[in-house]
């Protein structure tokens, strides 16, 4: 859920342009409030920035400006203008150090002393649309900044018209071996696996095979909790509405080395009710995605693994991506992800010992076969127009206010509607933007932990050209 928070926060940053006056010295209490919170935030002791939170605000702002990463990432900012000004009320334009995104603040303090801040919110400042050419030139500076301050490694593709006009790696795959991640490595991909889950559904669906809008018990028959069973759609759990709640947690940990397949989840979690109404809300459910792996299983004559081996991966020409099954042959090309989670160095993600990859995610890829996933998608070689626009098309609002459609996240950034999925995990920030109307596709995949690959993804995308 912190993930899924940060990836919200980096797609608010494309909001109107706000016009803003001239630096003014005005010594009200909210501008020095103003001084006090910049200072406070740019200092190198991040506790004492906590405890500035508590000593001087009402009212804490915003998650991000409480994330010591995001502060890290950013570098801090610096003021640029202030705009109108009262005693008690301020606002004033800031830029990033690390980037030129810029964000308008409004601050906000009691009328009495000692003048605690009561509202403190960033809103950001939709950058302009770049030329091809401009937008190439700026994200290659950027890059190189990033990876020379140890603050990106991956790879960055961008395609125009079902064809690559930028490919870049960066950094180093394996730290300790000093192998450098190339446009062939594999990166975990974590949640990514949804769109090709739904993608494997919407065929079944058009096979004939089973209905969107029908329960699942019609199909697992054997399913445990039979009130979920009854009530909840395959619709449902394409959309996260189903209630279905997620796996990971100490049952999953205890049995991680147990769950080899999608029947195995639901034997262990299959005893649970739904949380809430199903179709009432949105909550991002994992679980939901193997219960839709377990369908697959029963319907599709072949086994999730084999299924979208051959109805997806093979059909759009992705030949590096793969669900391999624990205790196999080593992977090639693989990049190992790195964190700062449990100390502030960047150190090898060592997780439990490995279940499968499931439908709702897990496995490698590269970012040559999602551009090939991305073009298959739109020249209708997986499914047809139809059933493609049904999985791309926002069908629900986010907790968070994002849009989701069936295993696609739908995205507005800075104008342009685009879809797509990312990856999120320790050591793992991958994303897939599609934006057909502009004709672009941007993938990155970055083996350092969240925000590093999305910071990457939004100033790309906010700056893409409006139009072919």
């Amino acid at each position: 859920m912190v993930n899924k928070a940060i990836r919200v926060f980096w797609c608010g940053w494309s909001c109107a342009l706000l016009a803003l006056g001239q630096i003014q010295h005005n010594a009200g209490a909210a501008h020095q409030q103003l001084m006090d919170w910049l200072a406070a935030y740019d200092g190198k002791d991040w506790n004492a920035y906590l405890e500035f939170l508590r000593n001087n605000f009402v009212t804490k702002p915003e998650p991000m400006l409480q994330y010591a990463p995001f502060r890290d990432e950013t570098g801090g900012f610096t003021l640029k203008k202030i705009g109108t000004e009262s005693a008690f009320a301020t606002t004033a334009l800031i830029e990033e150090r690390n980037t030129d995104q810029t964000a308008r603040v409004v601050l906000e303090v009691e009328m009495a002393e000692p003048h605690r801040i009561v509202k403190l919110h960033a809103e950001p400042i939709a950058p302009s649309h770049l030329s091809e050419t401009e937008l190439l030139d700026r994200t290659r500076k950027l890059l190189q900044k990033l990876t020379a301050e140890d603050r990106f490694s991956g790879v960055v593709l961008i395609a125009k018209d079902g064809k690559s006009i930028f490919e870049q790696a960066y950094g180093l795959a394996n730290r300790e071996h000093d192998i450098s991640n190339t446009m062939h490595t594999r990166f975990g991909m974590a949640s990514m696996d949804k769109m090709f889950t739904a993608v494997g559904i919407l065929q079944l669906v058009k096979a004939r095979k089973l209905k969107l809008d029908d329960p699942i018990g019609l199909y697992l028959n054997d399913y445990s909790n039979q009130e979920l069973a009854s009530k909840v759609t395959i619709r449902q759990l394409l959309n996260h509405t189903g209630g279905t709640g997620d796996f990971f947690g100490p049952e999953f940990d205890n049995h991680r080395r147990e769950l080899q397949t999608h029947e195995d989840y639901i034997h262990l979690f299959g005893s649970r009710p739904p949380r809430f109404e199903p179709g009432s809300r949105f909550e991002y459910s994992n679980y939901g995605f193997v219960i839709v792996g377990a369908l697959i299983d029963r319907v599709s004559g072949q086994n999730y693994y084999d299924y979208v081996r051959d109805h997806v991966y093979i059909p759009a020409q992705m030949s590096s991506t793969a669900l391999p099954a624990p205790g196999g042959q080593p992977v090639a090309n693989l990049s190992l992800g790195y964190t700062k989670r449990g100390g502030g160095t960047w150190h090898t993600f060592q997780d439990l010992p490995a279940s499968r990859g499931t439908a709702a995610g897990g496995g490698y890829i590269t970012a040559g076969d999602l551009l090939n996933f991305a073009n298959a998608l739109q020249r209708h070689e997986l499914l047809d127009a139809d059933s493609a626009n049904l999985l791309t098309t926002a069908h629900t609002s986010t907790s968070i206010g994002g849009r989701y459609g069936y295993g696609f996240e739908v995205s507005s950034v800075n104008g342009l509607e685009c879809f797509g999925h990312g990856g999120l995990g320790p050591g793992t920030d991958d994303d897939l933007k599609i934006c057909p109307a502009a004709g672009y596709v941007l993938v990155v995949l970055a083996n350092l932990d969240p925000p590093n690959g999305q910071r990457v993804t939004s100033y790309i995308v906010n700056r893409l050209p409006e139009s072919r």
